[in-house]
């Protein structure tokens, strides 16, 4: 069997601090970075949204197809079982990544399927125990009229949605705890919400907009208070810091591997081991039974329970070689990085007239956390369309619209704004860029008043 590809980051000899140079040397290993966008060199600041791709990801998952492409848990052949190996170890690779056992971690297509997996489970819950099916302790996921499920107002709509269909289908109660005006969560009106009729709180570990990291010890402690189970959104965070699920005493945790490094295609969830092993599968079919016939069917314990069908093998292989390539690259030094680079985004940001920097102010810590490197904003009187696409004509790539969490910005009195996100290979150079590209676009536009017309 060919040994796994590992990765060969330019960064491997370690520096104390991932610096501006070793940012320069990281770029190397991303292809996509090497090239000219409407005759600038590109400047990438849409990483929150999908992050590029170095060349171990994507020699890992050409060599899965050119030498262990089989299907998994099926064949007794030598391609079948390379294949199964390198699934599984994939497995292992990406759970211990998090914290947790890799019975643990269940894949995926994206974060978005992992977050609808945990509500569709809880769902079936509710049926299964009103039909008699499945054990009695099916009872703890069973939701009905009087019972709660909280979120926040910061949430992305993957994180919000699901939660709220939940809601429909069991008559349960969908509530959530508010924002102030610059977008803190209030915690004194979340201990008065997550009460004696709380079932689940989801709630996200980083914003991507406010670029803020959530409390998520007092929310973690208010669901356990009274019994609740908690889900964790972790796609801003697992990227761009250590992160140790068991650590944060989280019940769900959903990822996606495309904003690390890994392919389109592949997330993961995190349960607890006990809580998987008790909640009804959301999708059925092959892979994940035990025995079936003309009646019924029972079902594999976790994870291959969830994993109905022929699954994400390649991308799951690719996955593991990112997360290889992070740990390499050293994640408490990522995150000691990005949030120096969201202070510089912050800070430039801050300065230009007639631009609204959403979320902390410069320098300033929210929940005793800096900035990581998301900074969103409004220039006044400028849509954020016509930001972005002014941006690009200089070659810097951004997210604009309402990424995904309108709530939150009609809660800041917006219906869009513009982000820029850096990561691991983001240069001090490239946010200088988007600061010169930015404070030209309300002159650009005829606007040159701070409050603009």
């Amino acid at each position: 069997m060919p040994a796994p590809l590992r990765p060969t980051p330019a960064s491997s000899a370690h520096s104390p601090e991932l610096d501006d140079s070793e940012a320069e040397r990281i770029r190397q290993d991303f292809p996509a970075l090497d090239q000219e966008v409407n005759g600038r060199p590109l400047v990438y600041l849409d990483s929150g949204a999908t992050s590029q791709k170095p060349r171990s990801v994507l020699e890992a998952e050409q060599d899965f197809y050119e030498t262990r492409n089989a299907a998994v848990h099926r064949g007794a052949h030598e391609l079948a079982v390379r294949a199964t190996d390198a699934y599984e170890e994939a497995r292992a690779t990406v759970a211990a990544f998090v914290g947790v056992d890799p019975a643990e971690l269940v894949w995926t297509s994206n974060a978005t399927e992992a977050l609808n997996l945990v509500a569709y489970a809880f769902s079936n819950a509710t049926v299964w125990a009103e039909q008699g099916r499945g054990s009695a302790e099916l009872s703890r996921f069973a939701l009905g009229p009087g019972d709660e499920i909280v979120v926040t107002e910061l949430e992305h709509h993957a994180n919000l949605i699901p939660w709220q269909e939940l809601a429909f289908r069991t008559g349960a109660t969908l509530r959530f705890i508010p924002i102030d005006d610059e977008g803190r969560l209030d915690l004194a009106e979340a201990s008065r919400i997550v009460g004696p009729n709380t079932r689940l709180v989801a709630f996200s570990h980083a914003s991507n907009v406010l670029g803020t990291v959530s409390p998520v010890e007092e929310l973690v402690g208010l669901a356990r208070r009274v019994g609740a189970f908690t889900v964790l959104d972790a796609c801003q965070s697992v990227p761009h810091q250590p992160i140790d699920f068991k650590a944060l005493g989280v019940d769900f945790a959903a990822f996606s591997g495309h904003k690390m490094l890994a392919p389109t295609g592949i997330g993961a969830l995190y349960g607890r081991r006990e809580l998987l092993d008790a909640l009804p599968p959301f999708l059925v079919g092959g892979s994940m039974i035990t025995t079936v016939t003309m009646e019924r069917a029972e079902y594999l314990p976790a994870p291959q329970r969830f994993e109905a069908g022929t699954q994400r093998i390649s991308q799951a292989v690719a996955f593991a070689a990112a997360v290889d390539y992070l740990r390499e690259t050293g994640m408490e030094r990522i995150a000691a990085r990005e949030a120096r680079l969201g202070e510089l985004l912050a800070e430039g940001i801050a300065a230009l007239d007639g631009v609204r920097l959403l979320g902390p102010a410069p320098g300033e810590e929210w929940y005793g956390h800096p900035r990581f490197g998301i900074a969103a904003f409004d220039v006044a009187g400028v849509h954020a369309h016509d930001v972005g696409q002014y941006l690009d004509s200089h070659g810097v790539a951004v997210r604009v619209g309402h990424h995904c969490a309108q709530p939150l910005h009609r809660r800041l009195g917006l219906t869009a704004s513009t982000r820029a996100s850096a990561y691991l290979y983001t240069t001090e150079a490239d946010v200088e860029a988007f600061l010169a590209a930015l404070a030209e676009v309300r002159g650009f536009f005829g606007l040159t008043s701070k409050a603009g017309s």
